[in-house]
């Protein structure tokens, strides 16, 4: 029997609300959309790892764990959807225990379906991965199922979306957290019905002296290569690429792109340029602030165009992004000083200031 977990669409509407001022949204309307998804936390106190899909109605489905603070066995996955200045009010859509819940990713599958992933477990060694399906636009959502019955560490995405391959393959960032942190690509060649877990991205520990490397971005250049952005503990993002649909990878390297030890996502456009949303600072632990948007035309060889969606102080955080795009526009969520999720929407041009 299949069971459906209702998300409440008649709820109010929070964030920031509609102009009643036509000559307002004119002026606007060349700006990039700043919004948060609510206005006050209500049923959670800190809110983290937002993610985010576009329906095929327009509007957005926006997914992050909350609760008392991350770990806790309170913690659950939480959910809004709508537009900027008309989302829903969230609404806790997984809670299967008392374990805290983690890093919920949303994927559109091809057949129109959206999917949300994310773990469940007291410490991440032990995290099960289980997702759940919706085939109304994030109306209704299955009774959620374990990804890898019995696999513990975490399968699929762990914190960046998934992408088809070329070849049809679905590739999904994967990474685990027991020992040194290892990076690997978990493979489904049939849908998502099963996964096949790909070796560890090769690391070169005098080169990444710290914990390690997790959570990748990914995207394909063109069929067959297929590359990998990094979270380090060494103070840069790492990369790595593959000649091969993703089976083997390169040895990480060094971007030269600082990172603290904070999520990052990137984006590729259809012209091939590629964006991408990470924190700035080079210290392993060190400022989840600013969050900046980078530009790069050249498969990520350089990244000329850079702006800073949010600034901050030291001890401000503005971080675990999480981005889409369609057509020449980007949409992302992130923490908002562990308060809020945040929501931004920009096209490529202004991005590069044009």
């Amino acid at each position: 029997m299949v069971f459906f977990v209702a998300l409440l669409l008649g709820g109010a509407l929070v964030g920031c609300q509609n102009s009643s001022k036509e000559e307002k949204e004119m002026d606007k309307k060349d700006e990039p959309i700043k919004d948060f998804i609510y206005d006050v936390p209500e049923g959670f106190v800190q809110c983290h790892a937002s993610t985010i899909a576009r329906l095929d109605n327009g509007e957005f489905v926006v997914a992050w764990f909350g609760g008392t603070e991350e770990k806790n066995d309170d913690v659950g996955i939480w959910m809004s959807k709508g537009k900027p200045g008309q989302w829903t009010k969230p609404v806790e859509l997984e809670k299967l225990r008392d374990d805290p819940h983690w890093n919920p990713v949303l994927f559109n599958a091809p057949d129109g379906s959206v999917i949300l992933y994310f773990k469940v477990g007291k410490e991440i060694p032990t995290w099960e991965t289980w997702y759940t399906v919706s085939t109304d636009n994030a109306n209704t959502w299955s009774e959620a199922k374990e990804l890898v019955p019995g696999d513990r560490g975490g399968r699929g995405p762990v914190k960046n979306k998934s992408i088809i391959l070329n070849n049809g393959d679905w590739l999904a960032p994967a990474s685990h957290e027991e020992g040194p942190w290892r990076a690997f690509v978990d493979r489904s060649s049939d849908l998502g019905r099963s996964w096949h877990a790909e070796e560890y991205v090769p690391m070169d520990m005098e080169l990444e002296k710290g914990k390690g490397a997790i959570q990748p971005t990914l995207w394909e250049s063109s069929p067959e290569k297929v590359h990998m952005l990094l979270r380090t503990s060494s103070g840069f993002i790492g990369r790595s690429d593959s000649e091969d649909n993703g089976k083997t990878w390169s040895e990480m390297y060094d971007t030269g792109l600082p990172n603290p030890n904070s999520g990052i996502d990137l984006v590729k456009l259809p012209g091939g340029e590629l964006v991408l949303a990470y924190n700035p600072d080079d210290k392993n632990w060190g400022d989840r602030a600013p969050l900046t948007l980078a530009v790069s035309e050249d498969n990520g060889k350089t990244w000329p165009y850079k702006i800073d969606i949010e600034t901050g102080v030291p001890d401000d955080e503005f971080s675990y992004p999480s981005m889409i795009s369609w057509g020449d526009t980007i949409a992302l969520v992130y923490t908002w000083q562990r308060e809020k999720v945040a929501f931004y929407q920009a096209t490529l041009d202004q991005l590069k200031g044009e």
